[in-house]
């Protein structure tokens, strides 16, 4: 006997209802990426198209971590858990943080003046060329940037998620490639590099000053690279600035995720609002316990509390000298990462 007509509506309905739902859970479980390629494995140095300037990515290994720390380890936070399974898909890394060298190229238009320097006919450009003189470009911040710790060879400071994010879509429109923050499982991953301990060199914090810039050697961030890296390359991992990653910040987060199966990717992707947004690694001005790998630090209005504009800069904040950020290029792109850019508008987000 045939079902009747009303009832295949419902059952129709029904499968499109759990079809929607299981798509809604793909922002914190993605698609298995493609393969890796054959050079997955291998560091490369990139060169930012029309300058001098390089940087080096390093190769992190796809693989299965736990995420977060154990509830006895010393100095933990409650948002560092519970501990939860991550299988990550392999990428590359920048073994330095993002340096005001690089970053200048982009926030005050420094390729684009050279090129008018150089007569070039900007209408002639390669079409990469093209996009990444379209990406928009952050307004003049408030004060001095750096606040006189200096700029050559230092990480960037005082920028904001957004500006992070807008610095990697200019920075991929110009190389070509996908270049991104890392998302927080990514980084924790990258920075444990296959240990198991409180940091990337062990459980004790006794020698982080061969590792870190911290509050206990350090009066303001140091030049990129000059202590030790982690096991997989990283330098400065741990201190000298604290690092953006893509995710919003959210105390109970790991509550989601299952305990008993690696979750793939997950991600807690940002949208429209402000704050708040996970940095990650601790700076120069914390203390050892903020540096270990499992620690969570937020973003809130405090970091910009100087800045006198009404709206607030969405590019600089004027309060956050220990923060700045380190990109990453993924071998294949999960699906819900795919074209992600900031959402944020001045004016018109919520903070």
């Amino acid at each position: 006997m045939s079902r009747p007509l009303h009832n295949r509506g419902r059952v129709v309905a029904a499968a499109l209802s759990l079809s929607l739902a299981l798509a809604h859970l793909s922002t914190a479980v993605a698609q298995e990426p493609a393969p890796a390629t054959p050079d997955a494995s291998k560091a490369y140095t990139e060169s930012i198209p029309g300058t001098d300037l390089k940087f080096e990515m390093v190769p992190i290994p796809g693989g299965e971590f736990v995420m977060g720390s154990p509830a006895d380890e010393e100095k933990r936070g409650e948002d560092e858990g519970p501990q939860h399974p991550v299988k990550i898909a392999p990428f590359w890394m920048g073994a330095r943080e993002v340096t005001w060298d690089e970053y200048d190229q982009f926030a005050f238009q420094l390729d684009i003046k050279k090129k008018k320097r150089d007569n070039v006919d900007l209408t002639a450009q390669p079409e990469t060329e093209k996009k990444a003189d379209a990406v928009t470009r952050p307004t003049p911040p408030y004060a001095d940037e750096t606040f006189g710790f200096g700029r050559k060879g230092q990480p960037v400071i005082c920028i904001t998620h957004h500006a992070a994010m807008e610095y990697c879509r200019w920075l991929s429109e110009k190389t070509g490639k996908v270049y991104r923050l890392p998302t927080e499982a990514e980084w924790e991953y990258a920075a444990r590099a296959g240990t198991k301990s409180a940091y990337s060199f062990g459980n004790t914090a006794e020698p982080i000053g061969e590792y870190a810039w911290y509050v206990e050697n350090a009066e303001k961030p140091q030049a990129v690279g000059k202590k030790k890296p982690n096991p997989w390359g990283l330098y400065d991992i741990h201190g000298n600035v604290a690092e953006w990653c893509l995710d919003h910040y959210i105390p109970e987060g790991y509550k989601a995720y299952p305990t008993d199966k690696p979750t793939l990717g997950p991600v807690i992707l940002p949208d429209a609002r402000e704050y708040p947004y996970v940095a990650r690694g601790g700076s120069w001005d914390d203390d050892a316990e903020k540096l270990r790998v499992a620690a969570r630090r937020s973003s809130n209005p405090e970091w910009s509390v100087q800045d006198p504009q009404r709206p607030q800069s969405i590019w600089w904040h004027t309060d956050a000298t220990f923060v700045g950020f380190r990109i990453v290029r993924p071998v294949a792109e999960q699906e819900n990462l795919k074209g992600l850019k900031s959402q944020v508008v001045k004016g018109k987000t919520t903070r």
